[in-house]
């Protein structure tokens, strides 16, 4: 797995996935735990929905001319 999520992208995906967990808790809802996708995929830096579309907001490294 290629790395396709980016610094910012993670925080927004770990911010989300709370909101949503808590939403989930406070509602006493299961559906809370869809959160779990958006932390998951924040952690691994990894989401196969980017695949199809060619997305990712990791940034290239630069390689340096010797």
């Amino acid at each position: 797995m290629k790395c396709n999520v980016g610094r910012t992208d993670k925080v927004i995906r770990i911010v989300l996935g709370l909101a949503i967990g808590a939403a989930g808790y406070f509602y006493s809802s299961w559906l809370g735990l869809i959160g779990i996708v958006p932390i998951a995929t924040a952690l691994v830096s990894w989401c196969p929905l980017y695949l199809p579309f060619g997305l990712s907001t990791c940034k290239v490294k630069q390689s340096t001319p010797e």
